[in-house]
Parts: C-alpha cells; structure tokens; sequence
C-alpha cells in the first residue's frame, strides 16, 4: 500500500509556496525521498533514522526503503541500521543546477581574478524566490576569513545582492517575502546567517530602492557585525539579470564608504566582463546524454526488489540529466531531450518534471524545462565544505575492513608527508600514527608517491634540495637511487617501502588524483614485516588499495566539480 503524495513531507516540501497544491500525476516516492535528502541537510549531514522518520512523519519503513535506494544510487551513506549521512556523490544534482544556470563555468573565472586584484573575497549568488543563493566563491585565505559555501542561503533582505534582485520584484514577490517574514521573523529558515540579520529587514524597501537607482548595492554588517560588502547585478544578452557578484571584507580592512570607492572602479569592468561572456554565443556541441540509466534502475530493482524505489531513482535521474545541458540550452531542455538523455520513456520524464516543478526543484517556459536554485538545497552546501581527509575516512574506513591493516591518506608538506586522515586496525602490535604526524617523504612509500606526481621540474629541485636522513638501516639516502625508485613509483603507479622509516613497517601507497590527472594526495596501507612478505603485500594490498583510491577520486570529481576541495 503506498503513501498519499499529501504526507507530512508533502507539506513540508511546499513551505515557500503554501498556496500550491500537488497535481495529481505527482510522483509519491520522489517526494518523499527528497523530503529525506532535505532533513538529512538541515541535520547538519547525517541523522539517525528514527530522527528522520519524526522529522518527516513519514513510515520506519519508507524511509528505510529510501535510504536503501538512496545509498544504491550513490547519494548517501548508511552507518548500519541507525544512521544515514550524506554522500558526495549526492552533488551531482547540484551541479547539474550549476551547470544549467551557466554562471559559475563562464563568470566563475572572471571573479577569480577579480578576488585576485583586489585581495578580497568575492561572491556570485543567484536569486531563489525571496532568498540569495551562492554558486561562486573566490575566498581569501586569512585568520578572520569571509566565505560562504557554494549553495548557502541567505533572506533577500539580509545582504547586498538581495536589494538588487528585490528591484525587479513584483507586488506579489513583496507579498510572500512579507509572509516568509512574519512566519519567521528570527531568519530560523537561514541557517548560514547569524539570527541579528533579521534586523535588516527594518531597512530593506529603502536599500531596494537605493539599488535600483544606483545601480548597486552596499552591505553595512546587516549579515553580521564585522562584515561589509558591495555589489552589482550582472545581466544576459537580454538584459536579465542572471546573477550579482558582491565583493566582501572585514571592517578591519574597509569600512562600507572605502571599500565603495576601492571596489566600485574594478567591480564595473569586471561586471561588463562577465555580461560579454554571457552574450558572447557559444559554439554548438552534441549532448552527452545517459541513455544507460533507465536499464541501471531496472537492473538495481531486480537486485533489491521492494528495498529499491525505483520511481525515485527515475525522478533523481531526471534531475541529474540537466548537467547535458551546454550554453546554448540556457533557457532549458525539452521533454524530449530529457527522456533521450535519460533512456527513460516520455510518461515517465513528464511525471518527474510535474513533481520538481511542484516541489521548486525545476521550472518551465515554453516548453523547456531548466533546474532551479532551490535544488542546492539537497546538501551542497554541507557537502561542498568537506575537505578531502572527510571525502576519504568511509573508503579508507572500508578498506581497513577488508585488508585488516591500518591506511591512512597523506599530503605532501615541503620535504615531509603530513598524515590527513588515518583509520587504524586493532592489533596487539599496531602502527601508532596521528592525523597531523608529519614523516621525511623520502622514507615513506606515500612520500615517493606524492613526489612521483609532481612535474619533473618540480620533482628535480625536490631531490636537489632534499638532505635524506637515515631512519633506518635500511633508508635510502642517495638522491640517485631515490630519482630511480620516485621515477619507478611513477611508472608502476605505486611505492612499496620496507624498514626505511621504522625497522618492521613496511607499507603500499598509491596516488590520489584530481583534474587533470594531478596528484594530489596518496593512500597506503601500513602493517608490521611480519605480517605479509613484499610480495603477498603487492597481490593482497594492491588491488583493494586502488580500488579504494579511485573511489576516492570518483568522489573527488563529483565534489569537486564547481567547489574547491581543501587538501589539508
């Protein structure tokens, strides 16, 4: 027996637009399994099932069966029968939001440099109904730093971008902002910004009307005491505005009336940069659609029978199928295309979109559908702040499980490996190692790896410059003999080192890559000399040991897609 599409998540999903009731060609599942990802965001991540089950209202067993489909799909994460968390691999609906919307790829650059020239931090947010939503951020790195994740929102009132979008709102716009307002005055529903923003609001119609005079619009600690900030609209080859990009700083630096008069003479050329590149056309290309997905979800059905919802699977589906979309589909995709991309029959296409359009997950016109803000929702936010030691700990967790030998993840740090993440196994005789522990990396199998990734220019003046110490009886230290087993680590793909760092460890470490092919963190797995020769390390560690990697690195590109991973 299924659910009533008009459960307790229903109502939930439809806060923002109250007055909209569901079609009724909805798609029950799907509903319910967004109205999941959403209270596992609002947890913070991840949540406990008998929380979600009380934050949802919906039945132990539905929320059972959706997180079974959920972690099928790649999107979350079950800790055993008790708790969900969010999984990274969940970001590909968000990006394909990004990608639709066009504004990070094409002005993502352009306010990079301008973060750059002006060494402040800058911003390009989008709206979402009577809320700001962020898709860019280009941050400084400082001890008091202003950043915002890439799918934060913020009320309109609170901030310099929302006085410019509220200039192009309608009597009707006013009106649900001043229903959002009076059911929730304290901003609860903002959880990035410190409850004192709701006094902006006091001062919101004359900075509406101050913005659509001037053109831009300046934020004076409205957000929160310490900050300042200015912005301007950015607009389309037709004059809509598409996005604002805000420069932000710290009254330790600026107050609002200098960082005007600093920011404002190349905050306007690097705006008309970002409207020519939006007008500019763009070369046609075929879409990459993924036709494979509607047999992937049949296939998943046979294998997990009633524990796989396979309407909600779909309708996921349909929403990821919006990253095919290419610059010149900025005003959307048609059924057509999407049921194409997708593999999935019309019918199905269709009741997918009439529940996101309900839900405030896609819009349309004319018959093209595009995905809206709203879907950055679902987690991005949270997500897009892990830094790669939090992507890796569950496939460093399951690999500890399966080789019963401690791993670990490292960065390279000067002439030094500095343990980022570390799983250890429970021995008698065990490896005791620290995140933060730093080693020489000449003496460490994830060292020559992570010196292995490096351009040759870049490993040569490493060698040149390194003073290899003996640890053992057994460390290299010859920069000759360690250019050869750095360049063999780089042609095999891995390092095995016996006894160099500590007599009795031997350890197995592959590299962690990112765009491009680019090294930028290893993965090994250490246990005593007792335990397994060099040879059986290589035949029993090898293989689970990259597996592992790559799943990391599967993650890492989905991740890091429009956001910037932190390596350390």
């Amino acid at each position: 027996m299924t659910e009533p599409a008009t459960s307790a998540a229903t109502v939930r999903a439809t806060e923002r637009a109250p007055e909209a009731a569901p079609p009724a060609e909805v798609v029950g599942p799907l509903i319910r399994g967004l109205a999941v990802l959403r209270q596992l965001a609002a947890a913070g991540g991840s949540s406990s099932v008998g929380d979600l089950v009380r934050a949802t209202g919906l039945a132990r067993s539905t929320v059972d069966r959706t997180l079974s489909t959920l972690a099928d799909l790649g999107h979350v994460r079950l800790e055993g029968r008790r708790a969900a968390a969010l999984a990274p691999r969940l970001m590909e609906l968000g990006n394909a939001c990004l990608t639709a919307v066009r504004v990070p790829a094409l002005l993502g650059p352009l306010a990079d440099e301008l973060a750059d020239e002006l060494d402040e931090s800058v911003s390009l947010a989008v709206p979402d109904l009577d809320g700001v939503r962020f898709v860019h951020q280009a941050g400084r790195r400082r001890t008091m730093s202003v950043d915002f994740r890439i799918g934060d929102l913020l009320p309109a009132e609170a901030g310099a971008p929302g006085a410019l979008f509220a200039a192009a709102w309608t009597p009707e716009d006013f009106a649900r902002w001043r229903r959002r307002r009076a059911a929730d005055p304290l901003g609860a529903g903002f959880p990035a910004v410190p409850p004192e923003a709701s006094r902006a609001a006091a001062s919101f119609a004359p900075r509406v009307a101050e913005a659509r005079r001037l053109g831009w619009s300046a934020d004076d600690q409205l957000i929160e005491r310490g900050l300042v900030a200015l912005a301007m609209p950015v607009r389309d080859g037709r004059g809509r505005v598409v996005c604002a990009a805000g420069v932000v700083s710290h009254t330790s630096r600026h107050d609002v009336d200098s960082l005007r008069d600093v920011v404002l003479p190349r905050l306007r050329p690097a705006v008309a940069a970002m409207e020519r590149a939006l007008a500019r056309p763009v070369e046609r290309r075929p879409r990459e659609g993924t036709p494979g997905r509607g047999a992937a979800t049949r296939a998943a059905k046979r294998r997990l029978g009633p524990d796989f919802v396979e309407s909600l699977a779909r309708g996921l589906g349909v929403l990821t199928a919006f990253d095919t979309v290419t610059a010149t589909d900025a005003d959307g995709l048609s059924l057509t295309a999407l049921a194409e991309a997708t593999g999935l029959p019309r019918a199905t296409v269709r009741r997918a979109l009439i529940t996101l359009e309900h839900l405030g997950y896609v819009g349309s016109e004319g018959g093209l559908f595009r995905p809206l803000p709203r879907v950055l929702e679902l987690g991005y936010a949270h997500l897009s702040g892990l830094p790669l030691s939090a992507i890796a700990q569950p496939h460093l967790v399951s690999l500890v499980e399966r080789v019963q030998d401690s791993a670990s993840l490292s960065i390279l740090a000067g002439d030094d490996i500095q343990y980022a993440a570390r799983v250890p196994t429970v021995r008698i005789m065990s490896v005791d190692i620290t995140v933060g522990t730093r080693f020489p990396a000449h003496a460490t199998s994830m060292g020559r790896v992570l010196l292995a990734g490096l351009a040759p220019e870049e490993r040569t003046a490493h060698l040149a410059r390194m003073r290899p110490v003996a640890l053992t009886r057994h460390t290299v230290t010859s920069r000759r003999r360690l250019g050869v087993l750095i360049e063999r680590a780089a042609r095999d793909g891995y390092a095995l080192v016996d006894e160099e760092l500590e007599e009795g460890l031997r350890s197995l470490a592959v590299p962690v890559r990112h765009r491009g092919g680019r090294v930028v963190a290893a993965v090994n797995v250490s246990m005593h000399a007792s335990r397994r020769t060099a040879d059986e390390a290589l035949t029993d560690l090898l293989p689970p040991l990259r597996e592992a990697a790559a799943r990391v690195e599967a993650d890492l590109r989905v991740a890091g897609r429009y956001a910037r991973i932190r390596v350390a």
